[in-house]
Formats: structure tokens, sequence, C-alpha cells
């Protein structure tokens, strides 16, 4: 399969099972329990219908965003997401420099394979920072602190990850950073030797953001062990509050799901949250972003941007996200399996599909702006 038969989510998500050991795929495309929510996802979008107008006059298309201070070409980016070199060498360096030439904002994991520092040298487009809240208060202030030095524009505190959810195909693997595998995924690394030989004829993993703080010789660090060690259930409403205080500027909450909690995150000066379930990776079961837009947008759209992640998979799906009343929509494994696939040049594929299908879609929907984009042009199913 080569990356020019890749027309879709589905054709990358294929052409990535294909190159990658079974563990590896499976920490990209598992979700906690039994993956409901990770289902429920995509399906929500199934259930709300375009209802397009003709005749508009289509010829020019803007399909540009400003959200948290930030331009964007186009109404979608590439949310922040871990370990990215685990599944092509490239890592966040493609990412970022995919997203530059696309114009959209890129996020810098604390979880990520290369430095806050690095990123910002790759592109000095819009960029978001997320990060976690630790047990150790020195490293919350050292990441800030880090952003603030490097020139990241804006912040984005993941609150939904107090503890890790439970993903039973990374327990079947024994799958942990370094790798400290059973024998069931010891065999599935053995039969996709490729992905061995470019790890091996690369540089070393690294977690930049924590090395300071994480010791990466002594033993595995499984991703649940990190959430359940490192992170600070204690996190409160106060705790967030001081930090949207110390960094002064645009800061966002990813993570938020109710209508209560995104009245507290404008209380407290947040620019923006994100409506997401970690893409179904931590409480399964849970209702699905684009399911609660509407209610959240209504409630607060109007004092803060409200985005949005979770199953996108078509320019479709973004097109009904933002006539509920998303100002952007976040992007996870519809990159990352291109990446997996082929570097940066599969996620400049990834986002050149997305982008055309945008452009495509608003044509036919009548539209020559985002901001064109209303509820009169959806209908939902019972």
């Amino acid at each position: 399969m080569r990356l020019t038969d890749c027309y879709n989510f589905h054709d990358f998500r294929r052409m990535a099972k294909r190159r990658l050991p079974g563990p590896i795929f499976d920490y990209i495309d598992g979700a906690a329990d039994d993956e409901v929510t990770y289902r429920r996802n995509t399906a929500a979008f199934e259930a709300c219908d375009l209802v397009p107008n003709v005749l508009r006059g289509v010829a020019d298309i803007d399909m540009s965003v400003t959200v948290m201070g930030q331009k964007l070409a186009m109404p979608v980016y590439c949310s922040p997401t871990a370990l990215q070199r685990l599944f092509h060498h490239q890592g966040e360096r493609a990412v970022a420099a995919a997203a530059a030439k696309y114009g959209t904002m890129f996020g810098v994991s604390s979880l990520g394979t290369i430095s806050l520092e690095e990123a910002r040298q790759i592109s000095d487009g819009p960029q978001v920072y997320q990060f976690y809240f630790h047990k150790d208060r020195g490293l919350n202030h050292e990441m800030m602190a880090r952003a603030k030095t490097a020139g990241v524009q804006a912040m984005m505190l993941t609150v939904d990850s107090i503890t890790g959810g439970n993903r039973e195909r990374d327990k079947r693997t024994g799958f942990a950073i370094p790798f400290k595998l059973n024998i069931a995924g010891m065999t599935q690394f053995a039969i996709k030797p490729s992905w061995g030989i470019d790890w091996m004829t690369h540089e070393a993993f690294r977690l930049p953001q924590l090395e300071n703080h994480v010791k990466m010789d002594g033993g595995a660090l499984s991703i649940s062990r990190y959430f359940t060690e490192m992170l600070d259930p204690s996190m409160s409403w106060n705790d967030v509050a001081e930090m949207v205080q110390a960094w002064g500027g645009q800061f966002c909450l990813k993570g938020i799901m109710s209508v209560e909690d995104a009245k507290r995150a404008v209380e407290i000066g947040c620019t923006g949250i994100v409506l997401s379930n970690h893409g179904g990776r931590q409480l399964d079961g849970s209702r699905s972003a684009f399911d609660q837009l509407a209610e959240i947008v209504d409630a607060v759209g109007d004092r803060i941007d409200v985005m949005m992640d979770g199953g996108v998979q078509r320019g479709t799906h973004v097109l009904k996200a933002l006539s509920l009343g998303a100002k952007a929509v976040g992007l996870g494994r519809y990159y990352l399996f291109p990446l997996a696939a082929a570097g940066q040049p599969g996620v400049e594929r990834a986002l050149e599909t997305m982008r055309t299908e945008i452009e495509r879609d608003m044509k036919l929907m009548g539209c020559t702006s985002v901001n064109q984009l209303t509820r009169h042009n959806l209908r939902f199913r019972s």
C-alpha cells in the first residue's frame, strides 16, 4: 500500500497498521474499557444531517478562523498528542512542519518527544503547549516558565486525566516506555522488523519536557503509571485559577464536558476550552464532545473560544461542529495514523485531504466563509 493510495482516514489507518508493531498501533488506536465512547465519538456526527443552500456564488472560499488570538488558515488544528517519535522517527518535527505549511495550529505535549524550544524553531506559526498538572509543583512552574521563554502563545491544561484510563489493549501487550513487553508484545515487534530498524538507526528516544524529573534509564514508565503516580488528583479550580493568573495570557482547558465546568472556566479567566473525552481513552461511556457542543456554546460561547475534538474523520464532521458554534476542531488520530504510515509526507497528505474536503463541502453548502455556517444548516435525527 502506497501513500498515494490513501484518500481518507481509514486508508491511513490501514497503512499505519501494516507498518507498526501491534503494541504501538494499539496504543494509538485503543481506548478505555469497551471502547464505547471511542466509537460513539464518530457515530455522533452521523445522527446530524447537513441542509445545504444553493446558488450562493461560492467561487472564493475563506476557511480561516481566529482562535485564542491566533489566526488559522483552516478551522482544524493538530491536537497535542504524546510520544510521537514512537510512531515515526520524525515525530513532532513532521507534524510541526506540516501544520506550518498549512497555516494551522500545532500542539506540543508535555509528553512530547521533542522540546518546546525545537518546536518553536521548526515553526513560528500558531502553537499551543499542552501540559498536565503534576504532584511536583516545581515541574508545573518549570513547564510554564519554559513555555513563556520559548515564545508559546497559548497554554492548554488537560483536566480530564488526573488518573489514567483503563486501556486494556496496552495491558495485554505490556506496553511501556522504555519497552518492557510481554511475549505477545515482543512477537508483534518481531514480525515488523522495518519499524525496529527505523527505531535503532535514529536518535535515542527522549521526553525533553520531563527528562529532569523522570528517569528514563531505570525501569519502564507505563503510560498508566505516569498518570497514576505523577499527576495530582487533588487538582482543583483554585489551583487552575492560580495558573491562569500566573500565565497572564491565552489559557485553555482541555477536557471540559459540562456546562457547569465551562462557566467556571470563564469565571477564572480562561480564554478557551476544548470539549473532549480524550478520544475515548479516559472515561468510557462518557458523552461525545459533538453531542455536548450546542449546550456549552449556548452557555458560554459569547465569552470564551469553544473548541472540540474526538472522532473527526471528515470535512463534513468539521462543518457540523462549526455550525453548532465551535471556533475550531482538533485532530488527533486523523494525523497520527498518516504520521505512522509515512512521516511528514503522510501528515501533509492528510491535512491537504482535510483542507480539500472542507473547501469542497463549504461550496456544496453554499458558504463562502466559516461564519456563514449556522444551525439553520443542520437537522438532527431523533
